[in-house]
């Protein structure tokens, strides 16, 4: 009897390893999608499968220019699903921007799956779906910097996109808004609904669960996220937020009306020379490229993507009530770094304040050449990122009836290729955040970065798992909706109140507009 209690136990611990470990070579390198078939690779000595360039909408070339995302055609046999698409058209913006693609392209409506390589159809993984930064006006899905290479292993799927930029993701004219039954602009935006659209239609069988899909976005795609989450479009396409340095809460957005955009670039069209849609259509790229060197492109309330205002639709308690994380790098303002004299910044303090004055250098105090220095880097920081992400998060801990993580990245790099300086620079998350430290040109990387960038990777993908980033092994995150607290990323990481809430209740009663 016992040998054959041993023999059936031997039998059933075998069988057990074997379902534990076939999960590792469980998920198929072809997948159907609903155009059809794709085929990827393994990245990561394997333990990843990359699904690059799949196309979620028609390409936007020709008549579909300008237009709204149209449905991706669907193809016949398997799609050749290992290389990027093409990156969006764009000028040259920044130069710490790298890319791994072919080159620019109006054809660039592509996305990008990264899955852990045991995950199957029916394995319902948290989705991320990541939104590049660039000013919406430069970036794409295959810079290094955000490489789906890592955070998968933490048992994610993770989707990373393309979307049209500057003047063909946001050119608003009259002549578009008659034809779009008036609504112009935001194509960009509405390609990233298209893009969820089709997660929601598609990542399951990538091994994600379409029902839990946290967007997460930094820069100009953190601004993108605050208002998807106002945005009735992207409404039930997510259920969690990441916000890293940005927010729809600047007058940009809530102030510049449709009509005031369309008198802009109706005016930019007229110095074309052309005089109809049809004929800007025709326009080359590189011509288009060349004459919108220099103008900003702006999002606007286009009665579709957005109805209203930002700030409207989030004092009112009408965007999505989902958790959110955002904050952003103590160093935003690192690009003012020029030596400040007291004298310098008491007299930009009385030009820029008036009788305020006074109030303003006791919260960006300048006694010495070094505090002065400081403190325009603050300034500068919070008149570019920091004001108004405060002023999102704020928005939706008051109204958005949903936990609220709040985070400032404080671990100062050491310098590299493209930032000769030790800051915690606009941007400089991202790397900490995908696990991607070694793709960063030139850089010398500490123990102490390597593990902030874990406990960072564990921070954002429990989240997206949960709805809270706390989690084994992690120092505690106190919830800012709850507690009031919010945590320090630096080493080591601690957790504290907001004690920068003065300086940004003094801007609440109003700044000059800001240069940057």
């Amino acid at each position: 009897m016992r040998t054959g209690m041993r023999a059936v136990c031997a039998l059933a611990i075998a069988a057990l390893a074997a379902g534990l470990s076939a999960p590792l070579h469980a998920g198929s390198l072809t997948v159907k999608t609903e155009q059809g078939k794709a085929h990827g690779k393994t990245i990561n000595d394997g333990k990843v499968r990359a699904f690059l360039g799949l196309p979620y909408a028609a390409a936007p070339v020709g008549d579909l220019r300008w237009k709204t995302p149209q449905p991706p055609l669907k193809w016949k046999g398997e799609r050749d699903a290992t290389a990027f698409g093409a990156r969006c058209a764009q000028n040259h913006v920044f130069d710490d921007m790298v890319f791994m693609d072919s080159g620019p392209s109006e054809d660039c409506l592509f996305l990008n799956v990264y899955a852990p390589a045991g995950a199957k159809g029916n394995s319902k993984l948290p989705v991320m779906f990541w939104i590049h930064g660039g000013g919406y006006e430069a970036g794409a899905s295959s810079e290094p910097r955000h490489s789906g290479d890592f955070l998968p292993l933490r048992g994610v799927v993770l989707v990373t996109i393309n979307y049209r930029l500057g003047v063909f993701g946001f050119l608003a004219t009259p002549e578009l808004a008659k034809e779009g039954n008036g609504a112009a602009g935001n194509y960009g935006v509405f390609d990233m609904v298209a893009a969820l659209q089709w997660v929601r239609a598609n990542i399951g069988k990538f091994g994600g669960d379409p029902g839990n899909v946290t967007i997460f976005g930094e820069s100009s795609g953190s601004y993108a996220v605050s208002s998807l989450m106002a945005s009735p479009l992207a409404r039930g396409l997510f259920v969690k937020a990441i916000g890293e340095s940005g927010a729809a809460f600047e007058n940009l957005l809530p102030d510049d009306s449709l009509e005031a955009q369309e008198a802009k670039d109706g005016e930019w069209m007229a110095s074309l020379g052309v005089k109809s849609l049809k004929e800007l259509r025709a326009v080359p790229t590189a011509r288009i490229l060349d004459a919108a060197k220099g103008i900003h492109f702006a999002s606007v309330i286009d009665g579709h993507i957005l109805t209203e205002p930002v700030t409207t639709t989030y004092a009112a308690g009408r965007q999505a009530h989902v958790p959110l994380l955002a904050g952003w790098n103590r160093d935003e303002g690192s690009f003012a770094a020029a030596v400040m004299t007291p004298e310098k910044w008491k007299t930009q303090a009385a030009k820029n304040f008036n009788e305020r004055a006074p109030e303003f250098l006791t919260l960006y105090p300048g006694g010495t050449d070094e505090q002065a220095t400081r403190s325009a880097i603050d300034y500068a920081g919070d008149g570019f990122i920091a004001f108004d992400t405060w002023k999102w998060i704020e928005a939706h801990v008051k109204t958005g009836d949903s936990p609220v993580y709040r985070y400032r990245f404080d671990l100062a790099a050491l310098p590299s290729k493209y930032h000769p300086a030790a800051f915690a620079f606009h941007s400089d998350d991202i790397e900490y955040v995908f696990g991607a430290l070694d793709t960063r040109p030139g850089a010398e990387w500490r123990p102490e970065d390597r593990k902030l960038s874990d406990q960072m990777m564990g921070y954002w993908t429990n989240f997206a798992k949960t709805g809270d980033p706390n989690g084994s092994g992690l120092p505690a995150w106190p919830s800012y909706s709850k507690d009031g607290l919010l945590i320090h990323l630096d080493s080591p990481i601690t957790a504290g109140p907001d004690t920068l809430r003065p300086r940004y209740e003094f801007l609440l009663k109003g700044m000059p507009p800001s240069e940057y």
